[in-house]
């Protein structure tokens, strides 16, 4: 926005924070996570010494309150999040449970007088759950169906859940989702359209079919300037499992069971591992059993109050290489009706995404603009041309760390910022790093 070097100069000189005013150290162990209030008042700060602590942001910062959850089984708290108008704050955590590293748990906290208002299972705890609405939050589940296929299941959790519980739903199950070559959901968040002007997020399910069909997982030409084709695992293709038309003729199903037959009788011989077996079957499976997209019920006025889920996802590995989008309709948006979901239909065993981003790299972090139009993305990409041929070994990820800019009203990448930052932990470590966006700054 400036308009000569000095202004730009006096911009940043003025406005960067370069005087340390304040350090806190009441924490005794590593700080992972700080987010602040809406109002900017508070913020709240998440500790490997398993506590949250709220403070009052004035010129002198106090600890206003202290919460130890060590005393419900949780190892350390990882993440925090105000609720819109700031009554609520919503602390993920990791769970020590029996023979499982992976679990974690939400709990809400009340900002009137801070008390410990419900607390949900949320697994694995790397979705970390955000707020949908005022009172409504979203927690994970997950389920293993075979060595490295799962099922990631997406709640509605209301806040308030003591007396309530006896005689309204207080959880309801928005989504059901597999997952393929041992990927799962993480990292949810959530978009609301209504910031912005009307969203026109192009939904061709029977494009999208196609597109799994013929590949690993629906991939979208987001228009970025690279050439990456998707990675595909190295495939023996089976004539069985080929003469799958989507319309007429043979069914998935059928086609499957004949493939089966084959197999058993010896007719055929599988010319692939276990995992590519595992995950041919899955592919086919999902085919025939996901529900489509809502498009009847999508709304058409521009002051929609449709929101986007968003989180990252794989159909490749296990290292989150995709960004997952669901958009989430009015009527999904209270624990109210049908309970867990069950007024599907059985061929309507998993919801299909609206639309899927692909990176083509390890992604490290994610967070929204102001008015939520643009996810900001960091990752750390993969060589141009690997081939990914085993899910529990990934591709070597690049020390640079990239950050793209997607603009959600198209759904295509807007910008690619330089790389300012660089990372040395290796793929198997490479965990989430937050990060802030600003009218001005992306930190």
């Amino acid at each position: 926005a400036a308009v000569s070097w000095y202004d730009e100069f006096q911009r940043l000189y003025d406005t960067i924070p370069c005087v340390e005013v304040q350090a806190l150290k009441e924490h005794n162990d590593q700080v992972l996570h700080l987010s602040f209030s809406h109002s900017g008042c508070l913020f709240a700060s998440c500790s490997k010494d398993c506590t949250v602590k709220i403070w009052s942001n004035e010129l002198d910062i106090s600890l206003q309150h202290s919460s130890n959850m060590r005393p419900y089984n949780w190892s350390y708290t990882q993440f925090s999040q105000f609720n819109s108008d700031d009554s609520l704050l919503l602390v993920s955590g990791v769970f020590v449970g029996p023979h499982n590293s992976s679990s974690g748990e939400i709990a809400v906290i009340s900002m009137e007088n801070f008390t410990l208002l419900s607390r949900v299972r949320n697994k694995p705890y790397d979705v970390f759950g955000c707020w949908l609405n005022e009172t409504n939050l979203i927690s994970g589940n997950l389920h293993r169906i075979g060595r490295i296929t799962s099922c990631s299941v997406l709640w509605l959790n209301n806040a308030f859940q003591g007396i309530e519980s006896e005689n309204v739903n207080v959880v309801k199950r928005l989504f059901k989702i597999q997952n393929l070559n041992a990927s799962t959901i993480r990292t949810v968040m959530v978009a609301d359209c209504s910031r912005y002007d009307s969203p026109d997020l192009l939904l061709d399910y029977e494009e999208q079919l196609a597109a799994s069909s013929t590949s690993t997982c629906p991939v979208f030409d987001l228009g970025s300037d690279s050439e990456e084709e998707e990675a595909k695992p190295k495939q023996t293709p089976e004539p069985a499992v080929q003469e799958l038309p989507d319309e007429g003729g043979v069914t998935a199903e059928d086609g499957l069971q004949q493939f089966f037959d084959d197999i058993m009788e010896g007719r055929v011989r599988p010319a692939m591992t276990d995992t590519e077996l595992e995950t041919k079957v899955a592919e086919l499976f999902v085919r025939n059993r996901t529900k489509p997209p809502e498009l009847n019920l999508l709304p058409t006025d521009s002051n929609s109050k449709t929101k986007y889920l968003i989180f990252t996802t794989g159909c490749l590995t296990y290292s989150p290489h995709q960004i997952g989008i669901k958009r989430i309709l009015p009527h999904q948006m209270t624990t109210a009706g049908p309970v867990l979901g069950e007024e599907r239909r059985s061929d309507e065993f998993f919801d299909s995404l609206d639309h899927v981003i692909d990176i083509h790299g390890h992604i490290i972090g994610m967070g929204l603009s102001p008015d939520h139009r643009y996810l900001y993305v960091n990752s750390r990409a993969w060589p141009r041309d690997c081939v990914i041929s085993d899910p529990m070994q990934p591709p070597p990820i690049a020390e640079e760390i990239d950050l793209h800019v997607f603009d959600l009203k198209t759904m295509k990448e807007v910008k690619r910022a330089l790389r300012a930052h660089r990372a040395y932990t290796p793929n198997e470590e490479c965990f989430f790093i937050f990060l802030d966006v600003s009218r001005d700054f992306v930190a």
